[in-house]
C-alpha cells in the first residue's frame, strides 16, 4: 500500500479553490460525467476505476484525507461516494461517485488508496448491501456475520424478526494468528469492562507481552440512529437525535453538525447573535468533554480515582450546570434550531454571564493544577512517553482527526480552516504537538481547554454588550422545510473528537432520502492496530483511552 507523499499543485487555482476542469482532466476517460453537490463537484467513475482515481487524486491532486465514504440504494442504483478533502486546505474537496447495477452491487475498493476506506467500505456492505471487490476483510462490521440482509436497503423488511445464530467453539485464531509453534495467546478485552470506555470489544492476540494484534469489534451499541434521522422531517423531528451520538457531553457540538448541514441545504440563514450564542455553547461542551477524557484517561492509567478524576468531574460539573441554566438540559440538550437557537440567554441575564465569568477566572489556576497532578508526574509520563506512536502520515491515511491528529503535529482544525459560526471573528490558536504518542494527545486536550476558555470569554463579552433591539436568536424559517429534489451536501464541524460530518440527499419531500453521520471517532479507533502492535497491554489500555471515543458515535 503506497504511502507516497501528495503534491497538491494540480488542480489548484492562484486563490486557493479547486480547478475542477484540470482535476477532470488529470482524471482523464475514467470520468463518466461531473454532478454538482451542494459543497463541491463530484466525479462519476466506473466501479472498476476506483482505485486509480483514488490514488490520481490522493497523489497527483494532494486530496491527502477521505473523510467519508457514503453508500446508498436508488430504485435504478446502487451508489457508493467518496468525499475527499486536504489536511492543509479542508475547504478543497471533491467527491467521487461510484455507481454499480442494482443486479450487481459491486465495486472496487478505496481501501488501496486511503486505509480508512476498509472500515467505512465495510459499513456500506454491512448496511447497504455494496460489495467491494479486493478488499482486504470484506464482512460486516456492525452486526454479526449470520444476519439476514441489509437493514438500509430499500427491500429490507424492518417488520422480519430474526435469529442470529453463533459460531459455537470457533477458534477465533484460526485464520491467521495460530501457526505451528506459535506461543501466541487469544485475550479478550471487553465489550463489559470500564477500560474500553463503554461496549468495546477488542480482540488481541499476544506473543508473549506484547501484542501481536488487536482488532476492535464494534457494533454492541448499534442504535440506527442514521435510519431514524431518515424517517424524521428536517424542521422539527431529527434535531432531538445527534445529543445522543456522542452523549457524554458533545450535544450542542452534535447539533451543530447537522444544523450546518441541513441550513446549507436548505439555504437558511443563522442571525449573527444567534451564532455568538452558539459559539459559545459549543466552546462549553468542548471543556467538558476535554474534562471527562482527562479523568477517565488518569483513571486508565494509574488508577487515580480520588485525586484526578474526581478534580475533573467538579470541573465538568461546573460547566453542565451552566449548560443547564442556558439549555433547560443537563446532557441532551436539544437547544439549536435551524435557523438559530430555540432562546435567548436566561434570566437574570448578567447573573448568568457572571456565573460563566467566574468559572473562566477560576480555570487557570485549576488547569495549572491538572499539569501539577498529572502531566508532571513521572508515573503517568513512563506511561505515557513514546507509547501509543501515531506518526502523521499513517494518521492521515486513516482519516484521524481531532486532538488525536493535532498530538500527531497535523495543524488540521475546522473552526479555522472551513470557518463557520463566530470563530473567523475571535482570537484563538490552534494546538498542536508533535510528540505523537500518548503524552501528546493529553497535552493538546489541556492546550484545547485554555483556548475554549479564551473563545468563551470574548463570546461573554460581545452577548453582555449585544444592544437589546438586536438581540435576533432566529431567522424566519419556513414551517415544513422541502429541500430542492436530488440536492446532496456534505457539511463537518470541528467536535470535541474531531471532524464530525453529515451526509444528506434530499428527494423533494419534508424528510432526507439518505442521512450519512461521519463519526470522528469511528475513523480514530480504526487506527489502534497501528499504535498498539508491539507495545504491551497496559500500553494498549493507555492508547485507546488517549483516543477518546464514545461508543454511541462509533456504532451509532
Amino acid at each position: 500500500m503506497s504511502l507516497e507523499e501528495p503534491t497538491p499543485d494540480v488542480g489548484e487555482l492562484p486563490g486557493g479553490d479547486v480547478d475542477y476542469d484540470a482535476l477532470e482532466d488529470l482524471l482523464g476517460e475514467k470520468v463518466l460525467r461531473r454532478e454538482e453537490h451542494l459543497n463541491a463537484t463530484a466525479f462519476v467513475v466506473r466501479p472498476d476505476a476506483v482505485e486509480e482515481t483514488l490514488q490520481t487524486l490522493r497523489v497527483e491532486a494532494g486530496f491527502d484525507h477521505c473523510s467519508c465514504v457514503t453508500a446508498q440504494e436508488y430504485e435504478d442504483r446502487f451508489e457508493s461516494i467518496y468525499h475527499l478533502r486536504k489536511y492543509d486546505a479542508p475547504m478543497q474537496e471533491v467527491g467521487v461517485v461510484v455507481p454499480t447495477a442494482r443486479d450487481n452491487p459491486v465495486s472496487q475498493t478505496g481501501s488501496a488508496a486511503y486505509r480508512t476506506a476498509d472500515w467505512h467500505e465495510r459499513e456500506a456492505y454491512d448496511l447497504v448491501g455494496i460489495n467491494y471487490e479486493g478488499h482486504p476483510d470484506m464482512r460486516r462490521i456492525l452486526l454479526p456475520e449470520t444476519w439476514q440482509g441489509h437493514p438500509l436497503g430499500l427491500d429490507y423488511n424492518q417488520e422480519k424478526p430474526q435469529i442470529v445464530t453463533l459460531d459455537k467453539h470457533k477458534n477465533p485464531l484460526e485464520p491467521d494468528n495460530a501457526q505451528g509453534e506459535s506461543d501466541t495467546m487469544f485475550l479478550n478485552i471487553g465489550p463489559h469492562h470500564p477500560a474500553t470506555h463503554g461496549v468495546l470489544h477488542l480482540k488481541t492476540v499476544l506473543d508473549g507481552e506484547q501484542v501481536a494484534d488487536v482488532e476492535p469489534d464494534i457494533g454492541y451499541l448499534h442504535r440506527c440512529e442514521e435510519q431514524i434521522c431518515q424517517n424524521g422531517t428536517y424542521r422539527h423531528q431529527i434535531m432531538p437525535y445527534p445529543d445522543r451520538w456522542d452523549y457524554i457531553s458533545a450535544g450542542l457540538l452534535n447539533e451543530w453538525a447537522y444544523a450546518r448541514a441541513a441550513e446549507d441545504l436548505a439555504d437558511l440563514d443563522v442571525p449573527e447573535y444567534a451564532q455568538v450564542i452558539r459559539t459559545m455553547g459549543a466552546e462549553l461542551c468542548r471543556i467538558a468533554s476535554h474534562m471527562l477524557a482527562l479523568g477517565t484517561f488518569a483513571l486508565d492509567v494509574y488508577g487515580d480515582f480520588t485525586a484526578i478524576f474526581q478534580y475533573a468531574f467538579r470541573d465538568r460539573e461546573i460547566v453542565q450546570s451552566i449548560l443547564e441554566d442556558l439549555t433547560g438540559q443537563r446532557l441532551m440538550f436539544n437547544y439549536f434550531r435551524l435557523g438559530g437557537v430555540a432562546w435567548d440567554l436566561p434570566e437574570p441575564r448578567e447573573e448568568f454571564l457572571d456565573k460563566i465569568r467566574d468559572f473562566l477566572d477560576e480555570l487557570p489556576e485549576k488547569v495549572e493544577e491538572y499539569h501539577d497532578l498529572l502531566t508532571s508526574n513521572e508515573i503517568f509520563q513512563l506511561r505515557c512517553v513514546n507509547t501509543g506512536i501515531l506518526e502523521p502520515e499513517v494518521a492521515k491515511q486513516y482519516g484521524v482527526t481531532g486532538p488525536v491528529a493535532r498530538g500527531s503535529g497535523i495543524d488540521y482544525d475546522l473552526r479555522r480552516d472551513d470557518p463557520y459560526g463566530y470563530y473567523d471573528k475571535l482570537d484563538w490558536d490552534v494546538v498542536t504537538m508533535d510528540g505523537c504518542d500518548n503524552y501528546a494527545r493529553v497535552l493538546v486536550r489541556m492546550g484545547e481547554v485554555e483556548q475554549s476558555a479564551r473563545i468563551i470569554d470574548q463570546c461573554v463579552e460581545l452577548l453582555a454588550d449585544w444592544p437589546e433591539d438586536d438581540r435576533e436568536i432566529q431567522s424566519n424559517v419556513p414551517r415544513t422545510l422541502r429541500p430542492d429534489e436530488d440536492a446532496e451536501i456534505y457539511r463537518t464541524v470541528e467536535g470535541a473528537k474531531g471532524e464530525l460530518g453529515i451526509y444528506m440527499r434530499s428527494d423533494g419531500t419534508d424528510k432526507p432520502a439518505r442521512f450519512k453521520i461521519r463519526s470522528p471517532c469511528f475513523s480514530n479507533l480504526q487506527a489502534l492496530p497501528e499504535m498498539s502492535n508491539g507495545e504491551y497491554i497496559p500500553d494498549l489500555i493507555a492508547t485507546l483511552g488517549s483516543l477518546d471515543i464514545v461508543l454511541g458515535e462509533v456504532d451509532r
